[in-house]
């Protein structure tokens, strides 16, 4: 790996996969496995055996079809979970153990019952454990960023020293801000006395809203490995989104020079193939793959686009394997995108045809929100139509003009605004 290179440890098949409704069958995460390798994510992390028969099979097929990125299996602290998770990588070319135990008081004392000492002393021997198993070991301090502070250096000194080769520090319940983030993982990394022999890693989840936001800042504090999720799937409202993570790092090299070895031309793949496996839609806009990511209505936008895209989109929806931009007529459209949209279909339309269809367009998009290129076709027919028949009468024409449905009798707010700024002239 590349010096500062990041490694993108995909959870998915793991945390993604724990979220009501997004449960998969094996043969469904062997598929988006499959998906994930083309991605090029580093590390996938296919599930926690322990949990069912079925999970530890999947882990299996995941870990014998596999074979560049690292395939990761979760475990708690405790020697049935670990060996179970080492039986089903065992096919694995390169197997990860990935332990974890809570450290923080409330989790230690409200659900474990268990003391500092007592969590110390598993924590350590999990990875003792785990290293019998693989040389890659990655200990997680479950609530890390709720963990007391010097507790916490303590859990990380004593597991690097035993053999734990990535560090994770979740923020589990998103509670966190950015600037809490930062100085969190700096100062873990400037008071563990061996920190520099392991990658520390982070694990937002978006309670707030700031996973990705977090992600990027525990970058910026030293951390190497960012935990995340193809369409911020997980538990709850989800982990830091891959796409979003990556892409921010891609567009914004100035704030974030830390490369990573994601295809980004495989990201709307790997969406809309969780989409089909899961039946779950993405929120049209979802930074990134949502419908609306690169769609544009407001006459202003359109225009601008169809002069240098640049103008409103930081991104080519190419780069993240997006056909094309979209440019969706409706009631805030312009002419050039009407006219740019009729030349698309194979129309060579003249100036007093484009204004009519314009006009009518704007009518339909009024009552159905949005106009389809079926209905597009149909408004061109009915605007050429009438203008054959107005050539040998001009009463039809009078008459179509007069038809409320077809041309609006009071000028509508977008062709007012038109008007005014010149927003859809080309």
């Amino acid at each position: 790996m590349a010096d500062g290179q990041l490694t993108i440890f995909d959870t998915t098949l793991r945390d993604g996969e724990q979220a009501p409704g997004f449960s998969m069958r094996i043969h469904e995460k062997l598929r988006l496995a499959r998906q994930l390798d083309s991605l090029s994510v580093d590390v996938i992390e296919a599930g926690f055996p322990i949990a069912s028969e079925a999970d530890a099979e999947a882990v299996k097929a995941v870990a014998s079809s596999i074979r560049r990125p690292i395939i990761a299996a979760l475990a708690r602290a405790c020697a049935g979970d670990i060996e179970k998770a080492a039986w089903a990588l065992r096919p694995a070319a390169r197997p990860r153990i990935h332990t974890f135990l809570a450290t923080s008081d409330l989790h230690l004392d409200r659900k474990l019952n268990m003391t500092r000492e007592a969590c110390l002393d598993a924590a350590v021997g999990a990875v003792k454990l785990a290293r019998r198993h693989t040389d890659d070991v990655q200990f997680s301090a479950e609530d890390a960023t709720r963990s007391d502070s010097d507790f916490l250096c303590r859990v990380v000194e004593a597991v690097i020293a035993a053999g734990a080769t990535t560090i994770n520090l979740p923020d589990t319940v998103g509670y966190s801000m950015p600037d809490e983030i930062a100085e969190f993982f700096t100062a873990i990394l400037g008071r563990v006395p061996n920190a520099d022999r392991a990658v520390f890693s982070t694990h937002c989840h978006n309670d707030l809203g700031l996973a990705v936001a977090n992600s990027l800042a525990a970058v910026r504090a030293g951390v190497r490995q960012i935990e995340c999720t193809v369409n911020g799937i997980g538990e709850r409202a989800g982990n830091a989104s891959l796409e979003e993570v990556v892409m921010a790092m891609r567009v914004r090299p100035d704030r974030y020079p830390y490369p990573t070895a994601i295809n980004s031309r495989a990201i709307y793949a790997a969406s809309q193939m969780l989409t089909d496996i899961t039946g779950q839609a993405v929120q049209s806009n979802k930074a990134i793959v949502g419908r609306n990511a690169f769609a544009h209505e407001a006459g202003i936008h359109q225009d601008g686009i169809l002069k240098d895209r640049r103008t409103y989109e930081i991104m080519r929806p190419e780069d993240v394997g997006v056909a094309a931009t979209t440019l969706v007529l409706g009631k805030h459209s312009g002419r050039h995108a009407v006219q740019k949209r009729c030349e698309q279909m194979g129309f060579a339309v003249s100036r007093f045809e484009i204004d009519q269809i314009y006009r009518r367009m704007i009518a339909l998009a009024d009552a159905h929100k949005a106009v389809t290129d079926a209905e597009l076709r149909g408004i061109v027919d009915q605007v050429r139509a009438s203008e054959a028949a107005g050539a040998s009468s001009p009463e039809p024409a009078r008459a179509m003009a007069r038809n409320p449905t077809s041309t609006p009798a009071i000028e509508s707010p977008a062709i007012a605004s038109e008007r005014w700024y010149g927003h859809g002239v080309g």
